[in-house]
């Protein structure tokens, strides 16, 4: 078998007042689609951040591979030069730079036709956009789709997805399921962060977090199954994930109490 490309193992990070990750253990395939779900606030953006090295997100415990190289300590730079990069929740706003310009940054060997293929991969029509400047006269799906096709034009290792389907019409779902899908046939491994269990039809393997802590993983289905019958009723109850003394410990005492394991 083939070794793993990510490996995190009993990873837990502490931000002021919380402990936002729990010995986090997870694997990520060459190629593979793995799907990581959760309800909001459940430690999934932390994870992200985690992984590409963010100040304030550093390991108290455990260590992340790549490619079997410890990574752990390196900065962000170092990270992305190594093929790991993150697509933002929310895509930042880059004031008078072109479309064509932004997608090109990210690029070893920048090529018109490239570019092109990348905005048409997210459904975007490259007449239309290549000269429009990446700033609030984008529509929120707009850029969300633009981010989207800058991590696909870099063709990295690993793309860290954080809520592809944000922004984005439900009605287009299936664009981005369709550019996950093309990112691994080309070779990138994608973990594919999400709050909608729909989401993970596209995945080869799924996870579930809960209170910072991957508490399943197996096939989409299997945890998919898990996520409506453990997690729903609980967001119904007790709405996100929140952190903190104001959230009374609910979430920390439905993880002491075991809900959420097996």
């Amino acid at each position: 078998m083939d070794r793993a490309l990510l490996e995190v193992r009993k990873v837990s990070v502490r931000r002021p007042g919380a402990e936002v990750l729990r010995n986090v253990d997870l694997t990520v395939g060459r190629g593979e689609i793995h799907a990581l779900l959760g309800l909001n606030g459940s430690g999934k953006t932390s994870l992200a951040l985690t992984l590409m090295g963010a100040a304030g997100y550093e390991p108290e415990e455990g260590r992340i591979w790549l490619d079997g190289e410890d990574i752990t300590e390196l900065s962000v730079t170092e990270r992305a030069r190594k093929g790991l990069t993150l697509a933002w929740q929310a895509p930042a706003r880059f004031e008078g730079i072109p479309v064509a310009d932004y997608l090109a940054l990210g690029m070893d060997e920048p090529t018109l036709d490239r570019i092109e293929e990348a905005l048409e991969a997210v459904a975007l029509a490259p007449r239309a956009y290549l000269g429009r400047s990446v700033d609030s006269g984008l529509s929120g799906g707009e850029r969300k789709r633009i981010e989207l096709a800058a991590v696909h034009a870099m063709r990295p290792r690993l793309a860290i997805l954080d809520e592809p389907d944000s922004g984005i019409d439900v009605l287009c779902l299936e664009d981005v399921i369709s550019l996950v899908r093309r990112m691994a046939d080309e070779g990138t491994s994608v973990l594919l962060i999400t709050h909608r269990d729909e989401m993970t039809s596209v995945a080869d393997k799924a996870s579930l977090m809960c209170a910072g802590s991957v508490v399943s993983s197996g096939t989409p289905d299997q945890v998919r199954d898990y996520f409506a019958r453990r997690c729903r009723p609980h967001a119904d109850l007790l709405g996100s994930q929140p952190w903190g003394e104001g959230a009374g410990g609910a979430y920390e005492r439905v993880v002491a109490e075991g809900v959420c394991d097996e």
